[in-house]
């Protein structure tokens, strides 16, 4: 079958990048002729305030990769569409409803006889715009298959659009990293990644107990000099090690060596790689039971679960992990993920989209 994936890849990072790039090389071992239609220039800066692309990639680029979309050129999206329609099938990476007006170019350029599907990382963003549901509804209505990746955002899918919608669990694709693990003990948490208001910083804040330390690696997406307001209020300011900006794959093993635990205080979430990225480095997980997060933690075994946005609970669960002998026995208990049988599904999931 020949496919076309319209999405970002290297130099872009992040986890979409690295999703469609590993799906691009999955779909190519399974025999298909595979060819990936990334970005030249994918947002403007104002709508996506961190750092978009990177020298070094975070995992093996796709050999077979074109890069001339470009947000500023709707007769580019056209010209791609058209490009497309000797394809037999077309995935739309969707991250984000700004993508959706290059996206319908690209339909309208691939006319209704090529088989379409919008994989769907968010159906809508954790923090919404006015103009985000008219445009993903514009966009769902449009293509002949949804895919997401959980049962919520397929409900949610379905109050957009009559046409068909499939759950396919988000499945690893982690960056290329020498996983490092550590025995000792260091009293020191990790919050990994870009830090938006969902994401639950300022209830772990809060919530860090007495004689605990934290480090935060990860861009902003606004409020850094809250964060660091709110550090200084709580007198936090000796204790929480604040890194802002993008992690270097070759800088994350070093992080995750110097932690025990990585904490994942989302008060809501869809799909996320952390939980796994966590077990990939050998530490335990705390995490709320929101979204995905808790299918990939087991309780009292590789990690600790806590409702949302509730301080004094998760304050008594990182107490709870640092009960003695505790960290050790987490620890003991994390593996490693196997992609291999969540690629598969997920890929016989995708095609019959």
């Amino acid at each position: 079958m020949r496919i076309a994936i319209v999405g970002p890849t290297y130099p872009y990072k992040g986890g979409g990048a690295q999703h469609t790039t590993e799906l691009a090389h999955r779909l190519a071992a399974l025999g298909h002729d595979v060819v990936i239609e990334s970005w030249k220039a994918q947002y403007p800066s104002f709508l996506y305030p961190g750092q978009q692309t990177i020298d070094a990639p975070e995992g093996t680029p796709y050999p077979r990769t074109e890069r001339v979309l470009d947000w500023r050129r709707p007769d580019g999206w056209v010209a791609a569409g058209r490009r497309l329609r000797t394809a037999d099938l077309v995935i739309l990476a969707v991250l984000s409803p700004v993508q959706v007006p290059a996206y319908l170019g690209i339909l309208y350029g691939t006319g209704r006889k090529v088989r379409t599907v919008a994989l769907c990382h968010n159906v809508l963003p954790h923090e919404r715009k006015p103009y985000d549901r008219p445009l993903m509804k514009a966009l769902l209505k449009r293509v002949g298959g949804v895919l997401t990746h959980s049962g919520q955002q397929a409900e949610l899918a379905r109050e957009l659009t009559g046409g068909p919608v499939s759950v396919a669990p988000l499945p690893p694709h982690l960056p290329s990293t020498h996983a490092g693990r550590s025995d000792e003990v260091h009293r020191r948490l990790l919050f990994f990644g870009m830090v938006r208001p969902y994401k639950g910083l300022d209830v772990l804040l809060r919530a860090l107990p007495d004689g605990v330390g934290l480090t935060v690696a990860g861009e902003f997406w606004g409020g850094l000099d809250a964060t660091r307001e709110l550090i200084g209020e709580l007198g936090l300011g000796d204790r929480v090690d604040l890194r802002p900006g993008y992690v270097a794959a070759d800088d994350v093993p070093k992080l995750f060596a110097e932690a025990d635990a990585l904490v994942l205080p989302y008060r809501n979430a869809t799909a996320s790689q952390n939980v796994w990225l966590g077990h990939e480095h050998g530490v335990p997980v705390i995490a709320t039971r929101v979204g995905a997060l808790a299918d990939h933690v087991i309780d009292g075994v590789d990690g600790l679960l806590v409702e949302p946005d509730d301080v004094a609970a998760l304050r008594r669960t990182i107490e709870r992990f640092y009960a003695s002998g505790e960290p050790e026995r987490l620890r003991s208990g994390v593996k490693a993920v196997d992609p291999a049988p969540f690629w598969s599904a997920y890929t016989t999931t995708l095609l019959d989209a």
